[in-house]
Formats: structure tokens, C-alpha cells, sequence
């Protein structure tokens, strides 16, 4: 009988996998910290499910020998070391699709609290306060430009919310042709121009070497004054030390993030900062995504069980990794 473990984690819903494996798969339920709890927990599973936040490192590969996928609930993949999943025969996969809605109304919904500074306002209001200038000054968002880092699946869900506020969309990513976007009304531009032609700008990238710390202070010196800057990607892509600096001085306007460069917020000045609001990396969430995220694994293990090519299946190969 093939075994399936996976951690104890609110995403990952074992009765969920239970239906769709059925009867000949067992799921084993585990609370996985630590790369010990894993290989001693998993040293005979075919299958581990881990969250966003577990790592799983070469060492895993080597002790669970059985292993044939190891599925990430969620849509990135850094943590997992694909490399060494290649070359162990262990197949990779992820759901990146899974959040689409929610992601994408999440992050309109940040850039639109951030500009109309709904935050400020609610404050004020609690605090006995009745003034419209207590938000002062606020900027129309239609007609502006938008620029979005990196433009998958989920960056054009947000574009597409977008286009009834009018906005002009630019992108960049290097791994999507420029006739691509051309046909989805998007212009394909360098990440400088992005920056000094963007009147806000929407994070959606991976984290990789390339990625991590990109916006520092050149990046936000060469941003709008008047700029939102919204990252429901990988909070380490922005170094929260220059985007402190940054709005200390002026050199945008604001910041909604659902995602920080340390999860869980702990001591940081962005916690008092009117100008930031924060969510804890929430923007996947909703009920309907969980149950959508949840079947999608099972028909992935599945699918390597019977052995076909799953759904979410990460080329180790791939040019982004």
C-alpha cells in the first residue's frame, strides 16, 4: 500500500486527500518542523505534502528512499531542492493555479486601500475623528499606469480586475514574450522602465538569486513619489530595510504587503507605519481555494503513482529555478 505523508498544517486538509487517493492510499498526518521530523517520519512514504513554510532539503532524498513526489501546498517551490529531488527520481509539484481569484482580488484590494488610504480613515473614524483630509493627499487610479514584476498566471488575473479602472498595464518578466503580453493589452518593458514609467507597482515574482532584494534603495529612487508598491510574491524581494528608507523619504508613497522578508512579523517599524498596511500572507485564502488546492495534490500523487506526468509538475530543468 503507498504511503502518503503529510504535515499538520491548515492548508493541507487530510480527509480532502483521503477522498480523492482512496481506500489503497494510507495518509499519515505529521507534525513536520524540522528536516529530522521528515526523514524520520517519512523514511518509508512514497508521498510527503509539506507547506509553504517547511524546507526540504537534499538530505530528505537521501534517507526516504521510497519517496516518488513530494507536492508543495501552495505555488512556490523555493525550499524544495529540486536538483536533488532530479537525481533521487523524485518527482516535484506544486499548485500554482489554485488561488488565482484570490490572490488577484487580494492585491487589487492592497493597491486600492493603499491609494484610498482606508486604513488612515478607519483609524481615524475609531479614534473620534470625521475628516476627509486626515488621508489627504489621495490620487486617481484610473488612467495610471500599473507595472507588475513578473506576469504568470496570477499577475494577469490582477490585470484583468484591473482593466475597469482604465489602467495601462506594463510588465516585467523574462520569461514571457512580448507577444504574449502584446495580446493580453500589456506592454513587455525592462524592470528600469518599469520603475520610472509606473505610477504603482504589483509584485508577483518567485524568489530566486535573481529576485531576492530587488527592490532596494536604487530600485524605489527610481519609483513614482506617488507610488504603491504591492508584493503578494515573496517577501524577500523587497529589503524592508530600503523600503523603510524609502518612505521615510519620500520616495514613495505607500506599501501594502501580504508578504515580509521575516514571516512572522515580529519587531519591525512597518508595524507603525500609517503609510503600510499589512496582511499575513493571507492572499491565497479563501475556502474554495483550499478545497481546490487540496484535490489538485491528490490527483497529482495520483498521477505519479500510475505513472503519468502530473498537473503541477516542476521541471527541474526550468530557466526560473
Amino acid at each position: 500500500m503507498q504511503t502518503v505523508v503529510v504535515n499538520d498544517d491548515p492548508m493541507i486538509r487530510a480527509d480532502s486527500l483521503r477522498h480523492v487517493l482512496g481506500d489503497d492510499v494510507t495518509v499519515e498526518v505529521a507534525d513536520l518542523q524540522t528536516t529530522e521530523d521528515i526523514t524520520e517520519t517519512a523514511a518509508d512514504a512514497t508521498a510527503l505534502v509539506v507547506d509553504v513554510q517547511t524546507d526540504v532539503p537534499a538530505a530528505v532524498f537521501e534517507a526516504c528512499e521510497s519517496l516518488e513526489i513530494v507536492a508543495r501546498a501552495g505555488v512556490g517551490v523555493d525550499g524544495v531542492d529540486i536538483p536533488a529531488a532530479a537525481d533521487h527520481g523524485v518527482t516535484v509539484v506544486n499548485v500554482p493555479d489554485y488561488c488565482r481569484e484570490e490572490v488577484s482580488t487580494h492585491a487589487v484590494s492592497l493597491l486600492l486601500a493603499s491609494i484610498r488610504r482606508l486604513n488612515v480613515y478607519d483609524r481615524s473614524v475609531k479614534g473620534g475623528r470625521w475628516d476627509w483630509a486626515d488621508g489627504a493627499p489621495i490620487h486617481r487610479l484610473t488612467g495610471e499606469t500599473v507595472g507588475f514584476l513578473s506576469f504568470g498566471q496570477l499577475a494577469r488575473a490582477t490585470a484583468e480586475k484591473l482593466a475597469g479602472f482604465n489602467c495601462d498595464i506594463v510588465a516585467a518578466d523574462p520569461y514571457v514574450e512580448a507577444d504574449e503580453m502584446a495580446a493580453l493589452g500589456v506592454e513587455k518593458v525592462p524592470l528600469d522602465e518599469l520603475l520610472e514609467t509606473a505610477d504603482h507597482v504589483s509584485v508577483h515574482a518567485p524568489l530566486t538569486d535573481d529576485t531576492r532584494h530587488l527592490f532596494d534603495r536604487d530600485a524605489f529612487r527610481k519609483m513614482s513619489e506617488t507610488a504603491v508598491l504591492v508584493n503578494v510574491g515573496r517577501g524577500p524581494i523587497v529589503e524592508e530595510d530600503a523600503l523603510v528608507w524609502a518612505l521615510e523619504n519620500d520616495e514613495i508613497a505607500a506599501a501594502g504587503l501580504d508578504v515580509l522578508e521575516d514571516e512572522p512579523l515580529t519587531d519591525s517599524s512597518l508595524a507603525d507605519r500609517d503609510d503600510v498596511i499589512l496582511t499575513p500572507h493571507t492572499a491565497f485564502y479563501s475556502e474554495e481555494s483550499l478545497t481546490d488546492l487540496n484535490e489538485h495534490i491528490g490527483h497529482d500523487i495520483l498521477s505519479v503513482f500510475d505513472g503519468e506526468e502530473p498537473a503541477g509538475y516542476i521541471d527541474p530543468e526550468a530557466d526560473w529555478l
